[in-house]
């Protein structure tokens, strides 16, 4: 524990600054630069740096593999789901303006959640591919080392 003081210190008090910011950035996406592909990097980013800092067991402990697999396929199918919401309500696929009664709203709404399963789909598989490489992935082979 005595190694790395300083660095575990620093990045306890970053990694919620992270993630706060990569919320920022998943929510104002809708109306300037941003959206659910940055968040969803830069809140995997705030959790590959705990798994560096903190060793990759006890990240794995954060994050367990059925909870990232899941948020992996919640993104995916949030997202297709707003789609075929959009088909539904007499729309086409994709199309937020009947998500809501007022068009505009609807547009809002739609990119908000389409935004948001990027982001969940994006950081989930950030997190996978850095597990795999970490070799802590006891799914794809790799086990605890």
């Amino acid at each position: 524990m005595k190694r790395k003081a300083v660095l575990r210190v620093t990045a306890k008090m970053l990694i919620p600054m992270i993630m706060l910011f990569a919320l920022y950035v998943q929510f104002h996406g809708d109306f300037g630069p941003g959206g659910g592909f940055q968040a969803g990097v830069i809140f995997a980013s705030a959790f590959i740096l705990y798994a560096l800092l903190f060793g990759v067991a006890n990240a794995r402990r954060v994050a367990p593999p059925g909870f990232v697999r899941a948020s992996l396929s919640f993104g995916v199918l949030l997202y297709a789901g707003v789609g075929v919401a959009g088909l539904f309500l007499g729309g086409n696929y994709l199309d937020y303006s009947v998500l809501a009664d007022d068009p505009v709203h609807g547009q809002h709404l739609g990119i908000m959640l389409i935004e948001f399963g990027v982001g969940t789909t994006v950081a989930s598989a950030m997190i996978t591919i850095f597990l795999i490489f970490a070799g802590q992935d006891p799914e794809i082979g790799g086990g605890e080392r």
